[in-house]
């Protein structure tokens, strides 16, 4: 294997001069500078960056943890983190956990010890302690997607508003009857669109009807059964606001199913404005979140949280971004 002996042997210096030569950082005479890099040439020598990075305790390495990248939400988010870590020096390794709390702490078990500079988490649970106990050894982390009011540097939206919004716009549009597709009320995100859906209504002095909260059962593709069975208990609702476009779409298949037509008979709305969203027929109206925005400042973020470490001792306290969301009218609301 070639090393920095090998090159210095083949350049006829020390392993001291072909060091300073590579850093940049020391004066070396030009013909020996010349000599050396024909070496590292010649040799095809590439340095051991990983064990450079141990030395100086930075590996120029971030962690990026989602909770499935089947998703369509996260592969913009990388990309978001991939392009803006690589303008600046940095590789990302990619943590799927599956929604899986232990694949989540075992992760951030093997990469916390020096192989990774920081983590970007979107898969944050609840009881995600060990993601909590990151920030409290002084490690960097930065959420995004997901968080939970912890005193953690962060990229979000602002979900309650964005919902909110969206609930008002069908009852502007003469919509009474919404109905909500609401996801897993574990997650602070679902929770949030579900109080901006309840306080719309209120503000508008529509009545809470609890038979048209459907409430995630089993997976996204619960709400196909949920929906037929709202329908066909003669409760049938003018309008569905989905917290999520997947629940978006399995509920305009539903729908269609039970005979009626959208937007005629029930409007839909959905949450997230991923690819897909645009492409279905008819093509959803939902809120669109700034996927590849929230992914390129959490890694701006991260970058100068690692750049920070060691540097200044004094606390600094978590800053949490609020992105703005934007309301994206299709054909599949009237």
């Amino acid at each position: 294997m070639i090393n920095i002996k090998t090159v210095a042997q083949y350049a006829g210096v020390s392993s001291s001069t072909v060091s300073r030569v590579l850093s940049g950082k020391s004066y070396v005479n030009e013909n020996t500078r010349q000599r050396v890099l024909k070496a590292v040439k010649e040799l095809n020598y590439s340095p051991n960056t990983l064990a450079k990075g141990l030395k100086i305790g930075r590996t120029n390495t971030i962690a990026l943890m989602v909770p499935s990248i089947e998703n369509q939400m996260f592969p913009i988010v990388a990309r978001g983190v991939e392009d803006t870590a690589r303008k600046n020096g940095f590789t990302v390794i990619l943590c799927n956990t599956y929604e899986d709390i232990e694949v989540e702490r075992q992760y951030i078990k093997k990469l916390k010890n020096r192989w990774t500079d920081g983590f970007i988490v979107c898969s944050m649970l609840p009881n995600s302690d060990h993601i909590r106990q990151l920030k409290n050894e002084g490690f960097p982390v930065v959420l995004t997607s997901r968080y939970y009011d912890d005193p953690i540097d962060a990229v979000v939206i602002d979900n309650y508003s964005a919902a909110y919004n969206a609930v008002c716009y069908l009852i502007k549009r003469g919509h009474k009857r919404i109905a909500i597709a609401m996801g897993r009320k574990e997650l602070s995100l679902y929770r949030k669109r579900f109080e901006g859906y309840i306080d719309a209504l209120k503000s508008n002095n529509i009545p809470v009807d609890k038979n048209l909260i459907m409430y995630e059962t089993d997976g996204t593709n619960s709400f196909y059964d949920l929906t037929r069975d709202l329908i066909k208990s003669g409760n049938v609702p003018d309008a569905v606001f989905a917290t999520s476009d997947p629940k978006a779409i399995v509920v305009i298949r539903a729908i269609r199913d039970c005979g009626f037509k959208i937007p005629d008979d029930i409007s839909v709305l959905g949450f997230d404005n991923i690819e897909m969203s645009a492409l279905i027929d008819p093509p959803l109206s939902t809120v669109g979140q700034p996927f590849y925005e929230m992914g390129s400042l959490a890694t701006k973020k991260l970058i100068r949280l690692i750049e920070q470490k060691g540097k200044n001792k004094e606390h600094i306290d978590p800053v949490i971004d609020v992105l703005d969301t934007n309301l994206i009218i299709r054909k599949s609301t009237r």
